[in-house]
């Protein structure tokens, strides 16, 4: 009888503390992440744009000619407001063929836009010389690598 007890004792105790633990969690406020707050505004989002570039304009030290094709790059490359916003609040008045039509469509204004910035990329790297090109290979061109910029920095 006496273990009973002492088992019981020692059960409602690790069950109490166990309990406190997680009202104490849920308690705390969670704290989001520092760029969920600024990710979707565009002034920030263009400040973190200028930052990375300038970073990887300063390591490639680029001399007088390949600086038009730098800029001409960089205004290829500029994020630009999401089109068609307006047209996406009106899918739910769409039926399902005539919303697959609009993705294809939008689909095809985004290839448009990835050939025009590869074209544009092409064009600088070729201004580059083999030294400058390791520099921004090794830069990424901001795709991948965690979505962490021009890999100017490593995570983890």
């Amino acid at each position: 009888m006496n273990t009973l007890r002492k088992t019981l004792v020692i059960g409602m105790t690790v069950i109490g503390l166990g309990m406190a633990a997680i009202s104490a969690q849920a308690a705390e406020p969670v704290q989001p992440h520092p760029y969920a707050a600024t990710k979707f505004d565009p002034a920030k989002r263009a400040e973190r744009f200028e930052q990375r570039h300038q970073k990887l304009h300063d390591a490639l030290k680029l001399n007088a000619n390949q600086e038009t094709a730098w800029k001409t790059y960089m205004n290829a490359i500029k994020p630009q407001a999401p089109q068609h916003r307006a047209e996406r609040v009106a899918f739910k008045d769409l039926n399902t063929p005539q919303r697959m039509e609009k993705s294809i469509e939008f689909s095809k204004a985004r290839l448009q836009q990835q050939e025009t910035r590869l074209a544009a990329l092409k064009t600088f790297y070729a201004a580059l010389t083999p030294d400058q090109q390791k520099i921004f290979d090794l830069a990424g061109d901001g795709h991948g690598r965690g979505h962490g910029g021009h890999g100017m920095h490593r995570r983890g």
